[in-house]
């Protein structure tokens, strides 16, 4: 599937040049995102990168999948996309820090908060994983331009996942493609056996 080539450190697991694409749809504020999360760190990722039995055949994309159903959905994913930039080798393991810390982010502890306030924790999360210098990188991307709805640095970028999730009719999170086809069988569940059996199945390749 295509990827825009800003947002190549989205390819969080195997080679970027392997011939067959797992596309997961994920939202940083779903709890059924985080668990996948779970699962494609400790369990689909050692088969896919280096060493790994299916490495080289099959790489995994990261779509962000913002859901306006969730007030913060935006914020969060503008800090994702944001630290792609500024630290690209840390946006996976960025992911799996704020999957673990969701929870500050949904809907009733985000109430009371203003989007500047939002967009301030997300630069300290950031900063405990891709430090201090960085995270000063990274705040200046999330800032409002002067423009009074011109978003922030990383908005093209948003429009463009955005605007990928809607042309191949994505709904909800955790959705996931093989080869650009959906396969509803995949489960938030699935450990290695799972992922294993659902790989010799498919690699072709």
């Amino acid at each position: 599937m295509a990827l825009q080539p800003s947002l190549r450190p989205l390819i969080i697991a195997g080679s970027a040049n392997a011939p067959h694409t797992l596309d997961v749809f994920l939202d940083y504020v779903c709890p059924f995102s985080a668990k996948i999360s779970k699962a494609i760190d400790t369990a689909l990722k050692p088969l896919l990168d280096e060493g790994g039995k299916y490495y080289g055949k099959v790489k995994v994309i990261f779509r962000p999948q913002v859901q306006p159903w969730h007030s913060s959905s935006t914020f969060v994913h503008e800090a994702g996309i944001a630290v792609a930039r500024v630290s690209p080798e840390h946006f996976w393991p960025f992911s799996l820090a704020l999957f673990a810390d969701q929870e500050k982010y949904f809907d009733i502890p985000t109430s009371d908060k203003t989007p500047i306030q939002v967009r301030e924790s997300l630069q300290q999360l950031a900063e405990s994983v891709i430090g201090q210098d960085k995270g000063a990188q990274f705040g200046e991307l999330l800032k409002l331009k002067s423009s009074p709805n011109g978003g922030v640095d990383v908005t093209e970028d948003l429009k463009y996942t955005i605007k990928f999730s809607r042309q191949n009719g994505i709904h909800v999170s955790p959705t996931v493609l093989w080869d650009g086809l959906k396969q509803d069988q995949v489960s938030s569940s699935w450990l290695e056996k799972e992922w294993n059996e659902f790989l010799q199945s498919k690699v072709i390749a």
